[in-house]
């Protein structure tokens, strides 16, 4: 049984779906890695929304995806930019998603770490920028959930030089409880964000970035990294203090950036590991016994996926990543918060579609093809 599927031209081309999936079974935490997935949430298809309303989440369809990730022994990133803060989520959604999911995790024993951010706030002073951050953090630590400090667009709004982002971690770090990793989201994941660390040459953000870490390694558990720069990240990496990691965010080079190298190596935090969770926790098993060769043989394939996913505009990620979920069996349906589901074009979802067949990411592979059968039919596309 064929497909036809359109390619980025608008014409048909002839796909065969695969019959089987990939083998993958469930499992305990990693011992070599910290892993997190940072994950998605359904909406609510029944709900009587426009794309400027509050997000409406089906609450029981998004924590059965997370119970998914952490039995394959993955953490959950939650209330990160995979979950549309600011694309959809607002702060009142996202709050909820964090007491839920924390309740979750501490009920099945998963674990969790929330994004803490500014979202209340669209614009503001430094002092209300840090109003903002305590708000969050305070709500996520009185969740039992570690704490991830979120780049903030209010914060590059309003930051006239490095020292005033130096001067806002600090108060921030100061006072957390517990160890937070530090978020850098590059430009290319949110545009409002360019400049960050009081610089948009790199190098100087980086110094900035570093000197933060440096007055407080007591405070930051490690770093997250978007960048998208495998050479950057590993030259950073190698100049954090002793004991803070790199959690790679770079959802185009993480094979290698997880394997490493002699000088160390980088734990996870990514976006795709939403859609190749058991794909990625296999791998990492293999890590986990010293065999390198076997992580790389079956996670270096998924890049072409990703990628396809994070093509630029990268910010849009989510929309393949719930396509995938609703292809997967994890929801019943392919609609976003925001309406989000219109941002990619059906070419680059049937590629998506093609890429994660091949791969053998879906369990039920007849449902995929049935669903995407659906997609089409809908776009007008008839055998």
């Amino acid at each position: 049984m064929t497909i036809e599927l359109p390619d980025a031209h608008g014409r048909l081309r002839t796909y065969e779906p695969r019959t089987e999936p990939l083998a993958l079974t469930t499992g305990a935490p990693f011992t070599s890695r910290t892993v997190f997935s940072a994950a998605h949430v359904v909406a609510d298809p029944y709900a009587d929304t426009t794309p400027d309303s509050p997000a409406a989440v089906d609450w029981d369809a998004t924590l059965a995806f997370r119970r998914h990730l952490w039995s394959h022994g993955l953490g959950v990133a939650e209330a990160m930019d995979t979950a549309q803060r600011g694309m959809g989520l607002d702060w009142a959604g996202a709050a909820e998603l964090i007491r839920r999911s924390a309740a979750e995790a501490k009920a099945v024993g998963g674990r969790i770490a929330c994004g803490v951010g500014t979202d209340q706030i669209a614009s503001g002073t430094l002092d209300e920028v840090r109003a903002a951050y305590e708000e969050q953090l305070a709500l996520v630590e009185e969740s039992g959930a570690q704490a991830i400090l979120m780049a903030s667009r209010a914060l590059a709004s309003a930051a006239k030089s490095p020292d005033d982002y130096l001067e806002v971690y600090g108060h921030l770090l100061r006072q957390s409880a517990e160890p937070v990793v530090l978020h850098w989201l590059g430009p290319m994941f949110d545009p409002a964000l360019e400049g960050y660390w009081g610089s948009s040459d790199l190098d100087a953000a980086t110094d900035t970035f570093l000197e933060v870490i440096a007055a407080h390694p007591d405070k930051v558990d490690g770093i997250k990294v978007s960048l998208l720069d495998a050479g950057r990240e590993v030259a950073l990496r190698r100049r954090l203090p002793q004991g803070v990691r790199c959690y790679t965010g770079d959802d185009f080079h993480y094979p290698e950036l997880i394997a490493g190298d002699e000088q160390g190596f980088s734990h996870a935090l990514l976006g795709i590991f939403d859609p190749l969770g058991p794909l990625a926790a296999q791998a990492v098993r293999m890590l986990d016994t010293g065999d390198t060769d076997g992580f790389r043989a079956l996670l270096d394939p998924t890049v072409e996926l990703s990628r396809h996913l994070f093509r630029a505009p990268t910010r849009f990620y989510k929309t393949g990543v719930v396509f995938l979920a609703w292809l997967a069996g994890h929801q019943d349906h392919f609609a976003m918060v925001g309406g989000l589901q219109s941002a990619r074009s059906l070419p680059h979802l049937a590629r998506a579609y093609e890429l994660a067949d091949g791969l053998g990411l879906f369990p039920d592979p007849k449902l995929a093809e049935d669903r995407m059968r659906t997609l089409l039919h809908l776009y007008g596309v008839t055998p």
